[in-house]
């Protein structure tokens, strides 16, 4: 069995690879070309200390050579976790990605970039609320999509906050600290959200004519960054799986917005007449385990 460390992982990743890959991922599953089980999750208690989330996804592609298995994990703060590739043939693993959770991270920036791509959205300045990973990499990859110049930021805690300004300024140079996420939404009509918020961040109030949220936080119950409204108000509300959204993502929260959600790889499908605005717009993302078996795949066919 193959062992990729995360180092060998870092040198492989191809950011506008990953975007094409994520796309190609959401399409094959929206034309039922994969099998992808809703994910299990586990609340980890150790005695009077807070303890951490686990995350576990697995996909197969219908004639694939791999399917694959991933755990991510989140305790006190910090991520790691691992994939693994077995054979579709035997089931005997081939290759062990002892990521950290990087991947993680990396496609579910490339996946949120890919929808913005696919809006034609060209903002010149977005905002994000988060101050993690996910907002660094948030950055890097919209900035390969759209033309951005400006990035309004809000997190909880200010020294977190101006830490990933500044590591967010290696991408985008002009990084304006907001004083909270009302604020940004007013300066903005592009917003990502990726805490671990349990309650709204923002309010459909905040939010200016023709906004597009990307809403990636939320991936597990009782996890909440938007006002339901916003979604009641969308002109359109996508989802990167109506099932999971419905269960663990911004969703579980406005169900009787359910049946206006389209699934983001049919959407893609869809005909559409071109440059024709689409107003305002939310893009509920749980993460699928397709998304880990692409990505592990292009790791892996780099030394195949």
């Amino acid at each position: 069995m193959q062992i990729w460390t995360l180092d060998e992982i870092r040198r492989c990743i191809d950011d506008e690879a990953v975007i094409r890959g994520m796309r190609a991922a959401l399409i094959a599953q929206s034309r039922g070309e994969c099998d992808t089980p809703m994910p299990m999750h586990l609340t980890i208690q150790t005695g009077k200390e807070s303890g951490g989330e686990v995350h576990m996804k697995s996909s197969y592609r219908t004639g694939g050579q791999y399917f694959a298995l991933k755990m991510a994990t989140t305790f006190h703060g910090v991520g790691n976790g691992m994939i693994v590739l077995a054979s579709a043939e035997t089931g005997e693993p081939v290759a062990l990605l002892e990521d950290a959770g990087h991947l993680t991270d990396v496609r579910t920036a490339a996946v949120a970039a890919m929808v913005a791509r696919e809006l034609g959205r060209g903002d010149h300045a977005i905002g994000i609320l988060g101050s993690g990973i996910q907002a660094r990499l948030t950055a890097r990859f919209h900035k390969l999509v759209m033309p951005v110049e400006t990035v309004y930021l809000w997190g909880r805690t200010p020294e977190r906050v101006e830490q990933c300004a500044e590591e967010i300024r290696a991408f985008v140079p002009d990084v304006r600290v907001a004083r909270s996420a009302a604020e940004v939404a007013a300066s903005v009509k592009f917003i990502v959200t990726c805490t671990a918020s349990r309650s709204p961040l923002l309010d459909a109030r905040d939010l200016q004519p023709g906004t597009h949220i990307s809403a990636v936080g939320a991936d597990s119950t009782g996890k909440q960054e938007l006002d339901p409204e916003i979604l009641g108000g969308a002109d359109l509300l996508l989802a990167d799986s109506i099932a999971q959204c419905e269960k663990l993502g911004e969703l579980q929260h406005a169900r009787d917005q359910v049946n206006r959600a389209i699934e983001i790889g049919a959407f893609f499908q869809r005909p559409r007449t071109a440059h024709v605005p689409i107003g305002s717009s939310v893009a509920d993302f749980t993460g699928l385990g397709v998304e880990d078996l692409y990505i592990a795949e292009m790791i892996v066919s780099k030394n195949t």
